[in-house]
Formats: structure tokens, sequence, C-alpha cells
């Protein structure tokens, strides 16, 4: 699917230099996989607190009786 967007060229060149990709391409592509994974981690950190957990809990022990 070939898609055409305006980008900063300087922002994507210095991107491309930094990163050392050898194309434009290879470079957004990059970009918007780090964007993407960063987004993720994020929606993760803000779970922090949130969840509810067990004092005490023995992930061990429950794998052990699991096996059995």
């Amino acid at each position: 699917m070939a898609t055409q967007t305006v980008a900063d060229d300087k922002l994507v060149e210095e991107a491309r230099r930094i990163g050392r990709h050898k194309t434009k391409r290879e470079t957004i592509v990059t970009a918007l996989r780090e964007y993407i994974e960063r987004r993720k981690q994020l929606r993760i950190l803000n779970l922090f607190g949130t969840v509810e957990y067990e004092r005490g809990y023995d992930c061990r022990a429950e794998r052990r009786r699991k096996r059995m």
C-alpha cells in the first residue's frame, strides 16, 4: 500500500543518521514501530497500582501444583 505523506525532511534526515538507516522508508517504519512500542509500555505503566494482588502468593508453588 503506497502512501504519500509530508514529513519534515530535516527531522527524517536526522533520525536516519542517528539510527544509521539506509533509506527514509526504513527510518519511518522503524520510528513508527518504536512509537507503538513506547505507547504500549505507557499503557502498562498506567496500570501500576490499579491491579490487586494477593500478598503471600507463591507463583512457584502454583506452578508445581498445576503440573501434578
